[in-house]
């Protein structure tokens, strides 16, 4: 019989502090989204300084949930994360969750290695669900927030872009987004580079996109969607620093349980893969024009646009 590629893994894309010991809503899903609690999970604990404390808390919350066969993949140096044997157990899983810490360390041990490609292979070729919390989340973008604060107003040069992961395509992700008052920070990202859409996610909330199916929001808080390709700004005159003048700035707020399907690809060819059947939530409703570069660039679709 002739082989039949798999689609693409789901990307679960996670606000931060995700509970681990109550419901554990957004962990169970990412344990559904591997395909169930036997299968191969791994937990990448390269953002953190304190990568064994880490480990544990997620061990024990996996392990709740049923699942027995999780593995921790140390890395606390870029050599480790060009070991043939960990990369292999990296290419191996169905799930591969990031945690927190900092991004900039998960991309400085990770980025462009063999583990990286073990990541990039297991959700290409095999299906496999890429999740990352809070700094995991971030380093999940090709152009990631690396670092920067603007608490009371968007500011010119406030925060520093840098090179991520490349899961996500012309989407600037920022976590912890409510509860650490972020809007500003990602304006001034989005208000300076508006080829870029933003999505600050809430902790204990989770972006999932399906493939290049749609994508849905889960969780106790919002995702937050700015656009400012069609806003009017000084800021390229401005000195750095200063406050820009932005009008016409758009603004989409995600509850848990929107759902947007992407419209029939026009590109698939006969043998494609197909999203999975399922994981977008039924009644998933059409994209609305606001939205329907935001679905694109997410689904990969952005070729189309």
């Amino acid at each position: 019989m002739p082989h039949t590629p798999h689609a693409p893994g789901a990307l679960m894309i996670i606000g931060g502090g995700e509970d681990r010991t109550d419901n554990k809503e957004i962990l169970a899903r990412f344990i559904a989204l591997a395909g169930g609690p036997e299968r191969q999970l791994v937990v990448l604990t390269a953002a953190s300084k304190i990568p064994e404390v880490v480990w544990e808390t997620y061990r024990v919350a996996l392990h709740d949930l049923g699942a027995r066969n999780v593995r921790h993949v140390p890395i606390g140096e870029r050599v480790d994360a060009d070991d043939a044997a960990k990369a292999d157990i990296v290419a191996g899983a169905s799930g591969i969750f990031m945690t927190g810490g900092d991004q900039k360390r998960l991309v400085a041990h990770i980025g462009g290695t063999a583990v990286e490609q073990a990541m990039r292979d297991a959700h290409a070729l095999r299906g496999a669900c890429i999740a990352g919390t809070s700094a995991g989340a971030s380093a999940m973008c090709t152009h990631m927030l690396a670092e920067g604060k603007a608490e009371l107003a968007p500011e010119k040069g406030a925060v520093r872009l840098g090179a991520g992961l490349g899961f996500v395509h012309r989407v600037v992700v920022d976590q912890h987004f409510s509860q650490r008052r972020r809007l500003h920070r990602l304006l001034s990202v989005v208000a300076q580079t508006p080829f870029l859409l933003g999505a600050g996610i809430d902790e204990d909330t989770a972006l999932i996109v399906h493939g290049r199916a749609g994508f849905e929001v889960m969780g106790e808080g919002t995702v937050t969607v700015l656009d400012c390709r069609s806003a009017k700004t000084n800021i390229a005159d401005l000195r750095a620093g200063a406050v820009p003048t932005l009008v016409g700035v758009g603004l989409h707020l995600l509850p848990s349980g929107a759902a947007f399907a992407a419209p029939p690809d026009p590109a698939a060819r006969a043998g494609a893969p197909l999203p999975a059947i399922g994981q977008l939530p039924e009644g998933a409703a059409p994209a609305p024009r606001a939205l329907a570069d935001f679905l694109a660039f997410l689904t990969d679709r952005n070729d189309e646009s």
